[in-house]
């Protein structure tokens, strides 16, 4: 499916996980991309197939300082969005999502140019309402090790909706759940790329907590599928959206499920839950399918041999340096 004419998009933090396939989509669509990313987490491997495209451009830049730039459109994806990488330095992490907010806002505010926020399940911290609809406003500890994330979040959808409210800037906003896929961090500590190497590995597969803790996993194309129907919606529809699936698993489930999936020898042990773990996370996509009409079409099991297939490669690779 096309959305539109031909545009110069920028994609902030365009060499990550998400930002690599959201540029991969829209250079097929035929658009211009303006990569920018200051590879604190992205890497440049997401983005070499990339390179040779004449539609494709690069920028190293760090978004926490202003960007002067012709665009049309704005993905801001910028920020560390797991627990290894955004509590590594907290203060930037919280940087990142405020300032780098108020400088991309300003940016399309001189521009007039439409710009989407990837804001995430986080905002509703460790719900008391399940599934999470868009209207509950969440329970979140603003002075735990989580909060550089999950407020710096909290406050870039604040800036957001204040910019729309006091500049008539077109904005959209999309809440992120568990997404998973080629091209995760080998080492960003998230539930999925974590049991899949240490799976390949034969190593032993880390649960923190009981194992009862629940998350909802959404393949990385669905996802961005989402993104660009929302940002193809019309000016009088801002968000926020939640995008995820909404099959709920456990992580003794998943963890089973990839054990059998690699035929590995891995055992299960467990460890501590840390601080401020949500115990549960599900989206309500009810928004979505009515005003998107879009809902995930890849299976888990589909979408976790998909993502073993590369980390099968990446290992490959490394070990053969």
């Amino acid at each position: 499916m096309r959305y539109g004419k031909m545009k110069k998009i920028m994609v902030t933090g365009g060499a990550g996980f998400l930002g690599s396939h959201l540029c991969e989509r829209l250079l097929a669509q035929g658009h211009e991309v303006l990569c920018v990313d200051n590879f604190f987490t992205g890497t440049r491997r997401n983005i070499a197939h990339l390179t040779a495209n004449p539609n494709f451009e690069l920028l190293r830049h760090d978004i926490t300082h202003p960007l002067y730039v012709e665009v049309d459109e704005i993905y801001n994806l910028a920020c560390p969005a797991s627990p290894v990488h955004y509590q590594f330095d907290p203060v930037q992490t919280t940087k990142t999502s405020v300032h780098g907010a108020i400088n991309v806002l300003g940016l399309a505010k001189r521009l007039r140019a439409k710009v989407l926020q990837a804001s995430t399940s986080e905002v509703y911290g460790d719900p008391e309402v399940h599934p999470q609809t868009e209207a509950y406003w969440g329970r979140v500890n603003p002075i735990g090790y989580r909060a550089c994330y999950d407020e710096g979040k909290r406050c870039a959808e604040t800036l957001f909706f204040d910019y729309h409210r006091q500049h008539g800037l077109q904005i959209k906003v999309v809440r992120i759940f568990n997404t998973y896929g080629p091209r995760m961090h080998p080492n960003d500590g998230r539930v999925v790329s974590n049991f899949l190497v240490q799976a390949l590995k034969n190593d032993d597969i880390t649960i923190y907590g009981d194992g009862s803790q629940t998350r909802a996993f959404c393949y990385v194309d669905d996802l961005i599928e989402g993104f660009l129907r929302l940002m193809a919606t019309g000016p009088d529809f801002t968000g926020p959206v939640n995008i995820g699936n909404p099959k709920e698993f456990t992580m003794n489930e998943l963890a089973h499920q990839i054990i059998e999936l690699t035929g590995s020898r891995s055992k299960i042990v467990y460890r501590g839950l840390p601080p401020d773990d949500p115990k549960q996370r599900r989206p309500d996509i009810t928004l979505a399918r009515d005003k998107l009409q879009w809902q995930p079409t890849v299976e888990l099991r589909e979408g976790l041999s998909r993502t073993a297939k590369y980390f099968e490669d990446f290992l490959r690779e490394e070990a053969s340096r």
